[in-house]
């Protein structure tokens, strides 16, 4: 017998009311992670860039990268990340240089401007992680167990793009 015909079908509508809730809760949190961005930024007057570039920056970090990696990292969509790594360098927040070899390829990096904005949101996440530890809301184990839980369903649903067509 498969396990497809041991699950019982209230199993089944119960498992799927869960998977509804979870893909619901983890849109609302993300579009919650760029609200507490925008937030911060604004209590810090900083209001020309908003909390996608923010996050952007933060992303790219110390590195030197094209919008192709970033999009390959799964961080952005291709015209959104090329949009804003356009705004983000003649905001004067990075560095832009042709490659070499490609020279359709454009590789970008922080400047100065930028990796301060970096290092607030870095901040802003340093004070969220202590704030969760030390008032209970999650330790180490939840927090293992909740990241090796979203790795399994991207795997998932990274196999279902390559894999389903």
């Amino acid at each position: 017998m498969s396990l497809d015909t041991q699950i019982a079908p209230a199993a089944r509508q119960g498992f799927m009311v869960g998977y509804l809730d979870t893909l619901a809760l983890v849109e609302r949190l993300h579009r919650l992670l760029l609200d507490v961005i925008k937030d911060e930024f604004e209590r810090l007057g900083i209001l020309e860039i908003n909390a996608v570039q923010a996050l952007l920056l933060f992303n790219v970090g110390d590195n030197e990268v094209t919008a192709g990696e970033l999009k390959s990292r799964g961080y952005y969509q291709g015209s959104n990340v090329s949009y804003n790594l356009k705004k983000m360098v003649d905001l004067g927040y990075m560095h832009h240089q042709r490659c070499e070899i490609d020279r359709r390829s454009v590789r970008v990096r922080l400047t100065q401007r930028g990796r301060e904005i970096r290092d607030i949101v870095a901040a802003l996440f340093a004070r969220h992680a202590e704030g969760l530890l030390s008032r209970g809301i999650i330790d180490m184990e939840g927090i293992e167990d909740m990241t090796a839980a979203l790795k399994r369903v991207e795997r998932y649903w990274t196999d279902q793009i390559r894999y389903i067509y």
